[in-house]
């Protein structure tokens, strides 16, 4: 446009320089500006560089004021936009070519922001189930709006030749729908056909290829029983009949799985329904582009609501759990299998228990191969694994368990920024990394337990991958003060940084504090199994004041010894000893069942206790929690973290508005006494209450003592009066997974006149931990000298 157009168009001409910073690469930013400003009538260009999108733009001023107000309202609904900064630069009037363009993409740096993977688009899908267009039941088809991405990338800028999509040239048809600014797939990275895309295989357990529809053979091996690998976006998953009980047995032994549920995978919304309860959080969950396993409460049969035969999950996909986990499906393979099964079918990480989810291909026939009887391959490569996460929904609120797949790798942006790179190491159990730069904090996809060489190298290999991603070069790293976790001695090996040592709890609840984009003060509540404590004993029901630098203890759960150590966390019965030999001075009543049943070892293991040999002082949540579910009679052994606990909640009745008194005893720090819940509840359990009703009553008590107890440290009770005043108070920690427990702290607190954070976007598990470790160092190192 030349100069004397621009005025014709109302005002002199103008030129500005736009640089655009999120996710804003691979989501259809491009071709969304392109569009905008062709219907402004500007010239200029749009591309893509290392930093994000970067823009010029010249024509009538009115037209360019315009161009800036709209940017950001209406851009492609996948695009997360942090900054936009405009700069005026000198019209080039007939010097600029006429017409508006996409420009070659740049390097630039590296702070461009990389989207997670997004489940197949509705326009897609129709495409994968319509005779007539020619990706009809193509296993690959995606657009700007959906399809693989975090898990393809190897660099950015995000182009197809920095993905694994490199290898495969486009045919002519799709170079020129990837070429046309008006088409959804213009400058879609992973844009591909039947005649120029991977290709989908089915290959039997030793490997060798099976001929035939790859899809129907998968299934007809699923409807007979066996088990197949399918190859997904973020690693190997192991599927079976989800409704054959035979086929569930043969893959937990194979899997070494004894108990812990499987997710399920169903058509769709509607089918969840005769499954589950589906509220309405849950059904935005379950439909929303990200497509997390969403835990869900079982629905009972009823003439409206019965599934069909076909439909029926088998009791061992989630054995004695009164919830189920369930997803729709979100790639075009997870929905052709489902269309042709015509039934759910189980989806689990395609690993042998506690090791990471295999991804690459010769990996997973060497690992999986003993564990099935087919492989559904293809040869796309997955640069990066991803789980699948896992979130809860209780009392209308989403609790996030596990956060990989389709959140990953999107920042959360810290409320004080990193003076220099950090990276933290995360703590042990469900492990996660996080880079820092600037205010961005990247948290890494789930890893798994770091208890394995296996895990230990994914860990590496991620920290490597985030590395190069994002540009960081960390100066600053984090990591938990424990001795012995893997994460911590990987960060005490590195060379040439500054280390910082960050308590557990206080990294839980700065890990609240930083998804909240908040600094504090506040009072924290991080209940927990066990953390390594600032006194050398093992934490886990603490009452912090803290913010980012800093934290004092201010009240806990009284301390017991765990009995045996680790052994106490396997046997819960071990803390049912530990807690009635304290709370009845050695001298529990007659008749509990739990002594009972474990009568050959009992005394042997209140001696352990009382000797202090091998059984650590704790004040955990967690382990109150076993000792409680154990002398209710919800379990006495456990073959996952958490599942005795996750049962008594499971067992609780929420109608139940009884409560047991615990004590807060006022003093140097203040005490929460479990001794009083656990001799409430052994009276109830020799009275013949029955357990539903004991179970819930133990809930509401140890909520309300939290309450009473951030009341008190708001009145000044506590060490130094350190809390006065303060009205926030921040819930995090493992425990806090439980919704009921959750629903009634939050409430109480609410009553009390508080202002609760909870965690939304990141777990309150360990997972949370390295992003509390991340917003720690980088607050202590921006107040610390230049």
């Amino acid at each position: 446009m030349s100069s004397g157009e621009a005025a014709g168009r109302g005002g002199e001409p103008e030129r500005v320089r736009i640089r655009v910073e999120g996710i804003v690469q691979g989501v259809g930013f491009r071709p969304y500006v392109h569009a905008l400003a062709r219907r402004l009538a500007l010239s200029g260009w749009v591309g893509n560089d290392g930093r994000g999108v970067f823009i010029e733009a010249e024509g009538a001023a009115e037209d360019v004021a315009r161009f800036q107000r709209e940017l950001p309202g209406q851009a492609p609904p996948l695009a997360v936009i942090d900054r936009i900064s405009v700069t005026a630069i000198p019209v080039l009037g007939e010097r600029c070519a006429r017409g508006f363009g996409i420009a070659a993409s740049r390097d630039g740096g590296r702070r461009t922001l990389v989207s997670p993977d997004v489940a197949t688009c509705a326009d897609c899908l129709a495409e994968l189930f319509d005779p007539s267009c020619r990706r009809y039941r193509h296993p690959f088809v995606n657009c700007t709006n959906c399809g693989p991405r975090y898990t393809i990338v190897r660099d950015v800028p995000y182009d197809r030749a920095a993905t694994t999509m490199a290898s495969f040239p486009m045919c002519r048809a799709c170079a020129a729908e990837y070429g046309d600014p008006g088409d959804r797939r213009f400058h879609a990275q992973p844009v591909c056909c039947p005649r120029c895309g991977p290709v989908l295989r089915l290959l039997d357990g030793r490997g060798g290829e099976v001929a035939g529809d790859p899809v129907a053979g998968a299934v007809a091996v699923l409807r007979s029983g066996g088990v197949v690998a399918v190859k997904g976006l973020g690693g190997y998953h192991l599927a079976v009949d989800a409704t054959d009980a035979a086929a569930v047995a043969v893959l937990r032994s194979r899997k070494r799985r004894a108990d812990k549920p499987f997710a399920v995978v169903v058509a769709d919304v509607a089918a969840a329904r005769r499954l589950c309860v589906v509220g309405g959080e849950a059904e935005r969950l379950l439909v929303s582009p990200a497509r997390p396993i969403v835990v869900l409460p079982r629905r009972a049969d009823t003439a409206a609501r019965r599934p069909s035969v076909a439909e029926k999950v088998a009791e061992g996909v989630a054995p004695g759990e009164g919830r189920l986990g369930v997803m729709l499906p979100y790639t075009p393979v997870h929905h052709l299998l489902a269309a042709e099964l015509a039934r759910p079918y189980v989806l689990t990480s395609g690993n042998v228990s506690d090791e990471p989810i295999a991804h690459r291909d010769g990996e997973a026939v060497e690992r999986l191969g003993a564990m099935v009887e087919a492989f559904l391959v293809h040869d796309r490569e997955i640069h990066a694994r991803a789980e699948d996460s896992v979130v809860v929904v209780a009392g209308g609120r989403e609790i996030p368990v596990r956060r990989s797949r389709g959140y990953a790798p999107l920042p959360v942006r810290l409320a004080r920024p990193a003076r220099r790179a950090v990276l933290a190491c995360g703590a042990e159990l469900k492990s996660t990394f996080c880079l820092v730069r600037g205010e961005r904090a990247f948290l890494s996809p789930h890893v798994g337990d770091l208890e394995s060489y296996e895990t230990l190298r994914s860990f590496v290999e991620g920290i490597a991958h985030f590395r190069r991603l994002f540009g960081v070069d960390p100066r600053v790293v984090a990591h938990d003060p424990h001795p012995e976790y893997l994460s911590s001695k990987y960060a005490l090996d590195l060379e040439g940084v500054d280390l910082v040592a960050v308590q557990h709890h206080h990294a839980h609840i700065a890990s609240c504090l930083a998804e909240a984009g908040e600094v504090g003060p506040v009072i924290g509540v991080a209940f927990d199994g066990t953390g390594f404590g600032a006194d050398g004993t093992l934490w886990g029901g603490e009452v912090l004041v803290a913010d980012l630098e800093g934290f004092t203890r201010v009240a806990h759960l009284g301390a017991v010894p765990m009995p045996g150590g680790a052994a106490a966390v396997r046997q819960p019965w071990r803390m049912a000893a530990a807690y009635l030999d304290a709370a009845f001075a050695g001298a529990p009543p007659e008749g509990l069942a739990v002594r009972e049943r474990n009568a050959g070892l009992w005394g042997r293991v209140v001696a352990v206790a009382r000797s202090g040999v091998g059984s650590p002082l704790t004040s955990s949540a967690g382990r109150l929690f076993d000792a409680v579910a154990a002398i209710v009679g919800v379990r006495d052994s456990v073959t996952f973290e958490g599942q005795a606990a996750a049962g008594l909640e499971r067992w609780a009745d929420p109608a139940e508005e009884g409560a047991y008194a615990a004590r807060v005893e006022v003093g140097p720090a203040l005490v929460i006494r479990g001794d009083d819940l656990v001799r409430a509840v052994v009276a109830d359990v020799l009275g013949g209450v029955d357990g539903a009703v004991v179970s819930a009553r133990f809930h509401n008590g140890l909520a309300a003592a939290a309450v009473a107890a951030c009341a008190l440290v708001r009145e000044g009770a506590g060490p130094g009066g350190a809390g006065s005043g303060l009205g926030t108070v921040a819930l995090s920690g493992g425990v806090f997974q439980n919704g009921l427990l959750l629903s009634r702290v939050v409430g109480g607190l609410e009553e009390r006149g508080f202002r609760v954070l909870t965690h939304r976007r990141v777990p309150p598990n360990d997972g949370g931990i390295s992003l509390g470790q991340a917003a720690v160092a980088a607050a202590r190192d921006a107040a610390g000298p230049p």
